[in-house]
């Protein structure tokens, strides 16, 4: 077994993998960048070396400079997570080179694999079902409309080299298709370097379904059942669970099987994935294989009970594989959510920042339920531009997935982020959604779903009741520690009564609460009651309840007569007042927000790139305005009508703030 071993990555991902190799006794070492010298995974390392600037290219995807810190340690072997150089053949053959074992697959298969054209050739090969399409190469548009005409529309023309949804479009007819087709062969030469698309059919009503691998140098392999990634964002992946609740067991077989023996066509060792996109009636076709550790790998490790990373140091050291295909079941149900810094409510756009709270919900391994939180943060860190913006792949295990899903919204509504803008709300809200539960999504789900953005959700009227009753409860709670505090004036006493008016979601609820040692009852007008019992203190930024004997956890900030209360992806003021004030109050003007459709805004804190207008000028509804750059992203900018420009408040280079005022129109 390696005494030492060098991760050649960062984040939770470089964090996972410490975690794995001090459970075998095996010491590690952290690379890092100058924007992450005081990140977790150096904090959680043996040893760490700094490998050049910021920017991956600089640093991370510098293989010269992983090697240097490889020789500098003396580590034995290299761990390469995902993303960066892990399905990079030329750094294993590095590693190679100098003796270094490279915990993944021979540097064949991840070049095999790396190419779409050639990996569905192989697969074609091993009798691996794939997608009708043409693999050759397309010479131009007439070929492209020919073809496309061939396997019936709609196709899918994609980029042999592609990746993240780059150098890809749906064809619907001739005329999409030449468009599609000059598209994709710019974007993908501009992206990869390498302009070859292929086309092949488009699958409608699909879901993304992909099968783990393992296999040793032994000629062993197995698979360790499916994932569902269906739920996606501009191709990249945002909840996933473990089995899928689509497939049956035949099904199952069939996908792993093909999975297995296109891992054995290529000679592949380590973990990998193989996706597949599966039709409504179960009919599978293969995508691609990666060559790595996937995201979501921790899915498969809880209802499995295998540690991949651990199988994959194993493998890399020689080790058989400790068990075989009838080993492996499927115990209960796993879901992972990826908390990602991104604003939901500002079109996902990238936060960046400092996490000035950063409060995970407790990790939690029961043998009913499971709460796991991988990450790579702390309280304090930074955010950075210069990375991808995850923040914690937040899992949990149940028997069944309705449990999974329950103890999920529990963990979501737990988990406390301040500082930058965070996805937390949009996670809670899909793991309340009808078509989620019942388990009919496809990729599409996202964009039919929320075709405006997110916005927020308004609670249902029983979750919401049981919200009212909660914050009433603890408004009681709070006004009793008032008429405590000391250094009061003579013959001014305070007294908590029982009747209140609740406002919450334009609605308003009379109530009557009673406490007693155990919590407080509450009434409401139409005589319903709900008991609440808590040990809330007022203050505490989240309040965990139970209300009729179901838990209920609020994230509390405190405002005027109420609370500022977050929970199942609803965000909504909470106003509580007495019966005499709540009549004053509903004759008070409303105040409305300030008018800024006469300004373009920052909507992300980021650097302003470019300004594509001058003062004076027209422009037109969706003309281009700027271009900010936030996390190595442009995000361009543009007019939302025809409006003049009168002033421009910021220069090319300047680091601008959220909502800091860019342009003015007239």
């Amino acid at each position: 077994m390696f005494r030492k071993i060098l991760i050649a990555n960062r984040g939770e991902i470089a964090c996972r993998v410490i975690k794995s190799a001090r459970k075998i006794g095996i010491a590690t070492v952290a690379i890092y960048s100058d924007a992450d010298r005081d990140a977790l995974h150096v904090r959680m390392a043996d040893e760490a070396v700094r490998i050049g600037r910021p920017p991956a290219n600089q640093s991370y995807i510098v293989i010269d400079n992983v090697m240097r810190a490889i020789r500098e340690t003396g580590a034995e072997a290299v761990h390469p997570g995902y993303g960066f150089l892990s399905e990079n053949a030329k750094f294993a053959e590095a590693l190679e080179r100098e003796g270094v074992a490279f915990i993944g697959p021979p540097k064949g298969a991840i070049e095999a694999m790396g190419d779409k054209i050639t990996s569905k050739k192989i697969a074609m090969e091993a009798n691996v079902s794939t997608v009708p399409g043409y693999m050759g190469l397309i010479g131009d548009a007439d070929e492209a409309v020919k073809i496309a005409g061939e396997i019936g529309y709609p196709v899918m023309i994609k980029a042999s080299a592609g990746g993240g949804g780059k150098g890809m479009r749906i064809a619907w007819n001739d005329q999409e298709t030449r468009e599609g087709f000059q598209s994709s062969k710019n974007e993908a030469a501009s992206s990869f370097g390498d302009d070859r698309i292929f086309i092949e059919k488009f699958v409608t009503k699909p879901r993304h379904i992909e099968i783990q691998v393992l296999g040793d140098t032994h000629g062993n392999c197995v698979y360790l059942n499916e994932r569902e990634c269906s739920i996606q964002r501009r191709n990249q992946k945002v909840v996933e669970e473990a089995p899928s609740p689509f497939l049956d067991a035949a099904t199952r077989k069939a996908m792993g099987e093909q999975a297995v023996a296109l891992a054995k066509a290529v000679g592949y060792c380590s973990a990998g994935t193989v996706e597949f996109i599966v039709d409504g009636e179960r009919n599978f076709y293969f995508l691609e294989m990666n060559t790595r550790l996937q995201v979501e790998h921790p899915v498969t490790e809880l209802i499995t009970g295998v540690d991949l990373v651990e199988q994959m140091i194993r493998v890399a050291a020689g080790e058989k594989l400790p068990f075989g295909q009838k080993d492996i079941g499927i115990n209960g149900w796993a879901i992972e959510n990826r908390v990602y810094a991104e604003d939901p409510y500002r079109g996902f756009l990238p936060s960046i920042g400092r996490l000035s709270r950063y409060r995970p919900p407790a990790e939690i391994a029961t043998a009913d339920h499971v709460v796991r939180n991988d990450t790579g943060v702390y309280e304090g860190g930074e955010i950075s531009m210069y990375y991808d913006p995850m923040i914690a792949k937040l899992c949990t295990w149940a028997p069944t997935r309705a449990q999974a899903i329950e103890h999920m919204r529990v963990a979501l509504d737990s988990f406390e982020i301040e500082g930058i803008g965070h996805n937390l709300p949009f996670l809670s809200a899909v793991m309340d959604h009808p078509k989620f539960i019942s388990g009919d999504m496809t990729t599409a789900f996202i964009a039919e779903e929320y075709p405006d953005g997110f916005s927020g959700v308004d609670l249902p009227q029983e979750a919401l009741r049981r919200v009212v009753a909660a914050t009433a409860a603890m408004h009681r709670v709070a006004e009793i520690r008032r008429t405590r505090v000391s250094g009061r004036m003579d013959n001014h006493e305070r007294r908590v009564g029982t009747d209140w008016v609740v406002i919450a979601q334009n609605q308003r609820f009379p109530v009557a609460i009673r406490a007693d040692r155990g919590g407080a009852t509450v009434e409401f007008g139409d005589g319903t009651i709900h008991r609440v019992e808590s040990d809330w203190t007022p203050g505490d930024p989240l309040a965990t309840l139970d209300v009729d004997g179901a838990p209920l956890v609020l994230k509390v900030g405190k405002i005027t007569a109420g609370f500022r209360v977050r929970t199942r992806g609803a965000a909504l003021d909470v106003r509580i007042y007495t019966p005499r004030i709540a009549e004053l109050a509903a004759l008070m003007p409303e105040k409305l927000p300030p008018d800024t459709s006469r300004m373009l805004l920052c909507p992300m804190p980021g650097k302003l790139v470019a300004v594509a207008v001058s003062e004076g000028d027209e422009v037109q509804e969706g003309q281009a305005l700027a271009t900010i750059e936030a996390m190595k992203m442009e995000n361009v900018l543009r007019a939302e009508k025809k409006v003049r420009v009168t002033k421009i408040n910021a220069a090319p280079g300047d680091s601008l703030a959220v909502d800091q005022i860019i342009m003015e129109f007239e």
